[in-house]
């Protein structure tokens, strides 16, 4: 049943809110997944707090339009789904990237840092660890010269102590 033009409204205004608050998205091409597939695939961008609209070509440019981001969507292949991360930058390739293991989604684009980027810069950043992995990366970085010093401190005592 085609939706009708409140529904469509609608629709555009829940996209254009989404395209002005995003940190960045990740346009995916969902054809030929499984309704159980999907159902699991929004858990994950769920529990991430990540937005993922389907909606048609011609409203997604309109929204983008209307957001500030010249898009045309008509370009991409397939059915488009859209992950608006709101929080962390990498989550929505990272999170599709992952469901494209198993399952027949793909990155095909997307908006990072503000700026419309392509299929192969997406699926990159789709590979980079999360946020909080990086920041645990991080840690034992800075955390390792310390713990060296106190091991060599601790030796030099019991050297002292024999």
């Amino acid at each position: 049943m085609p939706k009708t033009r409140e529904q469509k409204a609608q629709t555009l205004a829940q996209l254009t809110q989404a395209f002005q608050q995003l940190k960045a998205a990740a346009f995916a091409d969902y054809q030929g997944m499984t309704v159980g597939k999907v159902a699991a695939l929004r858990k994950k961008f769920h529990a991430a707090n990540i937005e993922y609209v389907v909606a048609k070509k011609t409203l997604l440019s309109r929204a983008a339009k209307e957001a500030g981001y010249e898009i045309d969507f008509s370009g991409f292949p397939g059915m488009l789904g859209v992950a608006f991360g709101h929080e962390d930058e990498i989550a929505p390739a990272r999170i599709v990237g992952e469901a494209g293991k198993d399952a027949p989604i793909k990155l095909v684009g997307g908006i990072f840092e503000g700026k419309m980027v392509d299929q192969s810069f997406m699926v990159a950043l789709s590979k980079l660890p999360g946020k909080q992995e990086l920041l645990a990366q991080l840690l034992r970085v800075m955390q390792g010269p310390t713990s060296a010093f106190v091991r060599l401190l601790d030796a030099r005592r019991e050297k002292l102590a024999q």
